[in-house]
């Protein structure tokens, strides 16, 4: 499938977004929000594979890619939900399935509190339940505040900052017992990755962040629709899966192949579509 591009406008200025498919009958657009710290470029193959079969609608979420950043200094959950729900009254959409990975995976789950008539069912791809102690650690260490300087170090950051997250996790712990043991991406790969995080330099890490913040556990039992809570074998939060399963009243859960295996993407995007259709 081609992946279009478009913006639409919202308050806070223009949300960049990719899209692709049509609607049928009876199916609502499936709405998927991204992972830190890159934009929707890195859902591009489950945008392609699952827009045979439906319209697919892909964001960049506020203060990453090529959207607009978010008005508030520590933006939370609930204003990065309110602002989905704003994006779907511009693009005039009444009620959408929603994909949410990672970052996405917790605004999914406020759009889908707060806003329950606009969401029929849930997909959680990787949910981070941590501790409150790596949470407290990743707030301080994880996302750090970066700016340009005169001697362009944003640009060596970007990249050691996107190649070590597929070294370690998290990827300033740099131990044995913290490595991913994968192999790493080509050199295309990060580079895309780490554009994307320079587009939004000054505000990449509000989304994490918040993220951070969020109290996903008391949350998550709040969501009334139907969710599937998943991972790849290689996400490091699939240790959360069965957890974040069992406190979504009406939900399933699977650990599927890598997305960089052969088959990958198109084993997990038939999940996720058995699912939607079910």
């Amino acid at each position: 499938m081609d992946i279009d591009r478009a913006f639409v406008r919202i308050s806070e200025g223009l949300v960049h977004y990719r899209h692709c498919g049509t609607a049928p009958p009876g199916k609502p657009p499936l709405y998927m929000i991204h992972a830190s710290p890159s934009s929707s470029i890195n859902l591009e193959p489950m945008i392609a594979a699952l827009g045979k079969n439906r319209r697919v609608i892909a964001p960049d979420t506020l203060g990453n890619g090529d959207s607009a950043p978010p008005t508030p200094d520590a933006p939370d959950m609930d204003y990065y939900a309110d602002s989905v729900a704003r994006v779907l009254d511009a693009l005039q959409i009444d009620r959408v399935d929603v994909y949410g990975s990672h970052t996405g995976g917790h605004i999914a789950c406020e759009l889908a509190i707060r806003h329950p008539g606009r969401v029929r069912k849930v997909v959680f791809d990787g949910i981070s339940l941590f501790s409150k102690e790596d949470k407290a650690d990743f707030l301080a260490r994880y996302a750090p505040e970066m700016a340009p300087d005169e001697y362009g170090r944003q640009f060596v950051w970007a990249w050691h900052f996107v190649r070590d997250q597929t070294l370690y996790f998290p990827y300033y712990r740099k131990t044995p017992d913290c490595a991913r043991n994968q192999a790493m991406p080509p050199p295309e790969t990060l580079h895309k990755i780490a554009v994307e995080v320079l587009k939004a330099l000054p505000t990449y890490h509000k989304g994490y962040r918040a993220s951070f913040r969020h109290d996903d556990r008391g949350r998550l039992p709040l969501i009334t629709q139907a969710a599937f809570c998943m991972a790849s074998e290689n996400d490091p939060l699939k240790a959360g899966v069965i957890e974040a399963a069992g406190l979504v009243k009406n939900s399933r859960h699977a650990i599927l192949s890598s997305e960089r295996e052969t088959g990958g993407v198109a084993a997990k995007a038939a999940a996720v579509a058995e699912f939607l259709d079910s």
